[in-house]
């Protein structure tokens, strides 16, 4: 399986995302190639307006950006793993390197909520990724595994989880596109570790249509985790004929 997919961070209104969702809705269906999975992550205000213009039987996969590790109670400001669901999430984004630098997110508590998520049958996406002074002291692949391992501690029936490498020089408008030589061996160490444990590690970080064949060309790589080059239908489509030639 290929996961092609975007978060759409913190832009898109409701009309706009609900515009995105429609447009994906009449194009997708005869163009989907074989063996590739699309999923879309909008901001929470537009979680059911793009689950309900997509419909039911989508074979886009829609998600949260976040959620709480707990199921309900006075965590003012946060959504719950049973809202997400209900809001209609399949998949939850969680560990981003912008939640763990802003938001004092931790090894700890994305391991609770992979834990809540899994609880409440949805598909963790769990992103690590290292920062530009670990790259240059050659600290990549030891570092994206301890993030990968803590996630995954203690659980059991992990095999839905997915894994995003993405490191953090290679995302954000300052992002560096990353070479496939630069990422194979975090991805490779990775798959040696929890490979066994997860459905599949993606990558993200620069993604774009230009250098997708050859990022999804790393070995170990099972999809792409995008951004802005998602943000329009057209280029989603364009990343997933792509993975379809892979």
């Amino acid at each position: 399986m290929r996961w092609i997919g975007t978060s759409f961070k913190m832009t898109k209104t409701i009309a706009e995302s609900a515009a995105y969702a429609a447009r994906l809705r009449d194009a997708i269906g005869p163009r989907l190639p074989a063996g590739v999975r699309p999923f879309v992550i909008p901001p929470a205000t537009a979680i059911e307006t793009v689950a309900r213009t997509l419909g039911a039987d989508s074979p886009v996969l829609v998600g949260a950006q976040n959620a709480h590790w707990a199921d309900g109670g006075a965590w003012t400001g946060e959504i719950s793993m049973p809202q997400a669901a209900d809001a209609g999430a399949r998949i939850v984004e969680l560990g981003h390197s912008e939640r763990r630098a802003h938001f004092a997110e931790t090894d700890a508590t994305v391991r609770l909520k992979v834990a809540a998520a899994l609880r409440h049958g949805l598909i963790p996406l769990v992103c690590v990724g290292e920062d530009a002074g670990t790259f240059a002291a050659g600290g990549s692949a030891d570092h994206v595994v301890a993030q990968a391992r803590a996630a995954l501690d203690g659980l059991a029936d992990t095999g839905s989880v997915l894994l995003a490498y993405e490191p953090v020089w290679a995302i954000g408008d300052a992002g560096r596109p990353a070479e496939p030589a630069e990422i194979a061996a975090p991805v490779a160490a990775l798959r040696d570790a929890v490979g066994d444990r997860v459905a599949g590690v993606l990558y993200g970080g620069s993604v774009a249509p230009d250098n997708a064949a050859a990022l999804l060309g790393v070995p170990g790589v099972d999809g792409l985790f995008v951004g802005r080059a998602a943000w329009r239908v057209s280029g989603l489509l364009a990343l997933l004929d792509i993975a379809g030639e892979r």
